[in-house]
């Protein structure tokens, strides 16, 4: 019998995936999904499901969902990506990471199967999710998309709600350059009479919102009649003229969350509009579902990596924040942390080459100290280029950085996460702020240093 270890070189091996190698890994369309499918059962039929996508927030918001169901009693599949730490942070259910005997034994049954189809490493995980989720006789799944929506392997599934978090320039090779492009594919997981949740709006992509959800019969006339199964969670409550009450307090700190958390109230009080029954069991989501949900989001569900803090002294926090959409609130929160404390800002920070890196860089702030570095994925950018392309940026925009004492800031490369961190703590005084991020990678690498 192979170990686990075999199993994950296996995967990887065969099946390039997406957060190692990039491009060459993704499979647009569902030919191999549901070739797969149809292999394994149809599993995606045997449990209902929640389908969330979106440029940034969708992990956040996949994992508050999740929590507010576990309170509110049922049995809850959760399916993300990427992984931090350990790949069965992929696949949950009840915030339990899929046990390693249930991953050697998926790839064990079906090996000669997935050697002969050659689907991409997403694929073979999400068709190993939905699988142990219908084995496991979930009440519901919460799924993120993997990559943009409308040719997501994901997009086989008929949920019981679809939800668009926000839309920002990102895989831009894959989805389109400009903001409706992007919107227009995301949009594709909107389905015929089936509700849908928009988290955030702008004038570029509310229309191709509203066309799709004519397309699909979910508009009603003027956004205000109650056949209408469209919500803009920016802009209303259940209707376009309702404000949204104040959502409840929530163990995530990023300031980003709070849209997060407006978008993930709206569609669990949507879903608990909708006479849902669950084997069985007619679905009730209170207030105090929900609240308590928020309250224990990382307790209850595993979610790490946004704006958590690691250590104290010096106070050391990360953040999975990875492209100028995400990175413009991660510096907003880090300024305004910076303000109130007298130590020096310490950044360590890497990015992978399919990102915004060029707008990224004008958007760090120029008073800190900064550990470029690079992730073990063969798509980071080299610690050295990055050192020198934040360095052009500077003199681009006519910044001179200098610390809170006025002394010169000499800013340094390092080949690894680790070295990058241990250099930040070496350097840092008790009341210094070191932040690590840029990437998932760069996280996930810090993740396992702290632990």
């Amino acid at each position: 019998m192979p170990s686990y270890q075999d199993i994950l070189d296996y995967l990887y091996a065969s099946q390039p995936a997406f957060h190692n190698v990039g491009a060459a890994a993704y499979k647009p369309g569902l030919t191999n999904t549901y070739a797969l499918m149809e292999h394994l059962g149809n599993p995606h039929t045997r449990f209902q499901s929640i389908h969330i996508a979106g440029t940034n927030g969708k992990g956040s918001t996949s994992h508050l969902i999740a929590a507010a169901l576990q309170c509110a009693g049922l049995k809850v599949g959760l399916y993300t990506s990427p992984h931090l730490v350990d790949f069965r942070e992929r696949i949950r259910i009840n915030g339990q990471t899929i046990p390693q005997e249930a991953v050697i034994r998926f790839v064990t049954t079906h090996r000669a199967f997935l050697d002969e189809l050659q689907p991409s490493f997403f694929e073979s995980t999400m068709a190993m999710a939905f699988d142990y989720f219908a084995q496991e006789k979930v009440d519901i799944a919460v799924v993120e998309v993997g990559l943009g929506g409308r040719l997501d392997s994901t997009n086989i599934i008929t949920p019981l709600l679809s939800v668009i978090t926000n839309i920002g320039l990102d895989h831009t090779e894959f989805l389109g350059n400009t903001l409706p492009q992007i919107a227009a594919e995301k949009a594709g997981i909107i389905k015929p009479h089936i509700p849908c949740v928009i988290g955030e709006t702008d004038p570029e992509t509310e229309p191709v919102f509203l066309s799709k959800a004519q397309e699909c019969d979910i508009l009603g006339d003027g956004l205000e009649t109650t056949n209408c199964r469209l919500w803009f969670a920016d802009q209303c409550g259940y209707l376009r003229r309702c404000r949204l009450r104040e959502v409840p307090s929530c163990e995530l700190h990023g300031i980003y969350q709070d849209k997060n958390q407006q978008t993930a109230y709206v569609a669990l009080k949507v879903l608990n509009n909708t006479n849902i029954t669950l084997n069985g069991k007619q679905l009730l989501i209170t207030p105090a579902h929900i609240a308590d949900g928020f309250a224990q989001v990382c307790q209850l569900t595993g979610l790490r990596g946004r704006w958590e803090m690691l250590s104290t002294q010096p106070l050391t926090i990360c953040d999975t924040g990875h492209n100028s959409h995400g990175i413009r609130y991660v510096v907003e929160q880090l300024n305004d942390l910076h303000r109130t404390h007298q130590g020096q800002l310490r950044i360590v920070f890497g990015m992978v080459n399919d990102k915004d890196v060029d707008v990224v860089l004008t958007l760090l702030p120029h008073d800190a100290t900064y550990y470029f570095t690079q992730a073990q994925t063969h798509r980071a950018i080299p610690a050295e280029q990055l050192l020198s392309l934040y360095s052009k940026s500077q003199i681009t925009n006519n910044q001179s950085p200098i610390t809170n004492h006025q002394s010169p800031i000499t800013n340094q490369s390092f080949s690894s996460v680790q070295a990058a961190i241990q250099a930040a703590q070496a350097d840092a005084s008790p009341n210094d702020i070191i932040f690590i991020g840029g990437s998932n990678y760069v996280v996930g690498e810090a993740l396992s240093q702290f632990s």
